[in-house]
């Protein structure tokens, strides 16, 4: 990862409270990639942080649940998002592995239907693209939580948890993904999607 100027390392401490809408669909990878991606379930994600929150920005990541082993947790793999201040605060706060990059969000609304389009590159080079359809926004508020359980950075820090809780308007929905096989993300491009959900309004103490 490049070095951050100084001044992008000024973000909040923890928790971080967050608002905004995630788009998730989980796929199964039959093969191992690497000793942190074995074969199992992964869900990629689109996030968009919203105003409201101390950071806004947008956010593409994967994650696997890591069993017994840590409570339960998610450890995730994959991470990029448009906020400099962002990377220094998941790196040094969580050892979440974030990297920048550019994305391209449109979304339209008939009724209680939403149509939203994702992408992200780096340096124009296309790493993932989504679409879905969902009627999240129409649903019922209901609580959720979580956490994440991230393995030592390459820069050190040791191992760390984080913990999550929040509410949203959470529904299935309908998505569909392109990995770049040449990307970052190309070993997904082949992988099996099982099913997808939106978190629309999600209200979320993260840290």
């Amino acid at each position: 990862m490049a070095e951050l100027p100084d001044e992008s390392r000024i973000y909040p401490d923890a928790p971080w409270r967050m608002v905004g809408s995630l788009y998730l669909t989980l796929f199964k990878v039959r093969h191992a990639v690497d000793a942190t991606r074995p074969a199992g379930v992964y869900g990629a994600a689109f996030v968009s942080y919203d105003e409201g929150s101390p950071l806004t920005y947008s956010e593409l990541l994967v994650a696997r649940p890591t069993g017994k082993e840590h409570g339960g947790r998610v450890s995730i793999t994959d991470i990029w998002v448009d906020s400099p201040a962002s990377v220094a605060g998941g790196r040094e706060l969580w050892a979440i592995p974030k990297d920048l990059c550019d994305f391209a969000f449109e979304t339209t609304h008939t009724g209680p239907l939403s149509r939203t389009s994702w992408s992200a590159s780096v340096e124009r080079r296309p790493i993932a693209s989504a679409r879905f359809t969902d009627v999240s926004r129409a649903g019922l508020r209901l609580p959720f939580k979580g956490g994440t359980w991230q393995p030592e950075l390459p820069e050190g820090g040791g191992e760390k948890t984080a913990d999550l809780t929040g509410t949203a308007k959470a529904l299935p929905c309908r998505g569909r993904w392109e990995f770049a096989p040449d990307g970052p993300l190309g070993w997904l491009a082949g992988a099996r999607p099982l099913a997808s959900a939106r978190m629309a309004g999600f209200r979320m103490s993260f840290g």
